[in-house]
């Protein structure tokens, strides 16, 4: 037997004569031309992507729709001779002892520990820098203007969420008025709760947790460690609903909100002299019409970043308080709707204005976002006050989140007929660990056009049923 090897030049030679191994070969210059090819064609759909969600984004959050909301509290304030202003005393002594004993169900504090903590979230410390950016000044003048009318908008959400009862133990929270609101109701119902569960994954859960893992990392944490925390304590919440949650809240809420005042009002106490200047600017700011300012697109300006950030962090116009308070029992439905007027108080008149007047008060020139936010901080506390606003958002970003899972399974349940628990815990913690890693424009974006499916469907429905509303409010005030 003869023992020889083939010449490999040979083999070769036959499998191209078969018609193998013939392709056409790129280069190196053809293979970087064609991956510069990919990439542009990458980029043009990534920007494609991101005018179309800035135009569904304009559609669903855009002037019209904070029109909307406006509209709804400056008809409400009119018609009822601004009973947020005349009423003030009942509403702050209904809030400031109120009853920590449940009768049955939810007690009326953790019932207003619960919308606290879905209104006071991480808007409250870079919304408000954001808006003073955007606006400068004059933009918490329009904050301050939006939620004197908002007051109104979430006191008829509370109160038609008393007066009105579920449909077969199905309708929750807004639910319960807005499938009543005429022969459009069930529609405008089913609208809302698919809102629902979508903002409660995007402003109420990955915009915080993006706050949170920033706020994390500012800490001294690992980043990856505060996806991971986040997610495994909202899915137990998300499991327990909202008995469990407001066992959280009436610990968190009290404590986070006093944490962050008493810092605030030491910063304020320390540029004390800046004060009056500050105040000063934010009058001329909100009504400037000099050319230095923009002239009337200047004064437009601080109106828009005013009102769209106060409309966000009040979240007046989307009913969502409303959830919190729908297991009180034995309480007026006047009583839930003052509940209302004093979240939007604290919430913006008081935290939100105390937020702007340490950022006026101190300047950070060439500084943005939370950064503007944490410079007065650090100049009147040093590193520890860079660790109290850290903390504060931290604290914020995660009680916004337990309490928008209990919204956002209330719409689930809404529309599944209380069937999907553990599919929605799981969906929102994922959400959660993907909002630490998602970029923020993204999530603003996504948030911002959830909030739209919200408003759009529950003022509808309040001006269906403004006139019974108003009604039953005038008949309470005379008897």
């Amino acid at each position: 037997m003869f023992n020889f090897r083939v010449n490999p030049f040979f083999k070769r030679g036959c499998r191209v004569l078969r018609g193998e191994g013939c392709q056409w070969q790129p280069s190196r210059a053809d293979r970087a031309g064609r991956r510069d090819s990919e990439s542009l064609s990458r980029r043009r759909h990534t920007q494609e992507g991101r005018y179309m969600g800035e135009l569904i984004c304009g559609v669903l959050w855009g002037w019209p729709t904070l029109a909307l909301i406006l509209s709804a509290g400056a008809y409400f304030s009119y018609e009822t001779c601004f009973f947020q202003v005349r009423r003030a005393g009942r509403w702050l002594k209904a809030a400031l002892c109120c009853r920590k004993e449940a009768r049955g169900g939810v007690s009326q504090f953790q019932a207003l520990t619960a919308a606290l903590a879905g209104s006071i979230g991480t808007g409250n410390i870079v919304g408000v820098a954001a808006a003073i950016m955007a606006g400068g000044p004059g933009a918490l003048f329009w904050m301050w203007a939006s939620s004197l009318l908002g007051m109104m908008t979430v006191f008829m959400e509370n109160y038609l969420c008393a007066r009105f009862k579920p449909v077969r133990g199905r309708g929750t929270g807004a639910l319960r008025y807005i499938e009543k609101a005429g022969k459009y109701g069930g529609a405008l119902a089913l609208v809302y709760a698919a809102g629902c569960c979508l903002s409660s994954l995007g402003m109420g859960n990955m915009v915080q947790m993006h706050a949170f893992r920033a706020a994390w990392e500012d800490l001294g944490g690992p980043g990856w460690a505060a996806a991971l925390l986040a997610g495994a304590a909202l899915f137990f919440v998300a499991r327990g609903g909202l008995g469990f949650a407001v066992k959280i809240t009436e610990k968190l809420v009290p404590a986070m909100t006093m944490l962050f005042m008493g810092a605030s009002l030491f910063v304020l106490w320390v540029f004390r002299e800046n004060l009056p200047a500050a105040l000063s600017s934010i009058w001329e700011s909100a009504f400037s019409l000099r050319a230095g300012a923009g002239g009337t697109a200047g004064m437009v300006l601080a109106m828009q970043a005013g009102i769209s950030r106060g409309v966000f962090t009040n979240e007046a116009g989307l009913g969502s308080s409303a959830f919190a308070y729908e297991e009180v029992e034995g309480r007026a439905p006047a009583e839930l709707g003052y509940m209302g007027i004093f979240q939007v108080f604290l919430d913006t008149l008081v935290m939100c204005t105390v937020t702007g007047l340490c950022i006026l008060c101190c300047p950070a020139p060439g500084l943005s976002g939370a950064q503007l936010t944490f410079y007065p901080f650090e100049q009147a506390m040093g590193i520890w006050g860079r660790w109290a606003v850290s903390l504060c958002t931290v604290l914020f970003a995660f009680a916004t989140s337990v309490a928008w899972c209990c919204y956002g399974r209330s719409g689930l349940f809404y529309l599944t007929r209380g069937r999907g628990r553990t599919t929605f815990a799981l969906a929102f913690a994922g959400a959660a660990v993907a909002g630490c890693v998602l970029p923020l424009e993204t999530l603003f974006r996504f948030g911002d056009a959830c909030n739209g499916l919200m408003a759009l469907p529950n003022i509808c429905a309040l001006f269906l049923l403004s006139k019974k509303g108003l009604s039953w409010l005038g008949q309470e005030e005379k008897g």
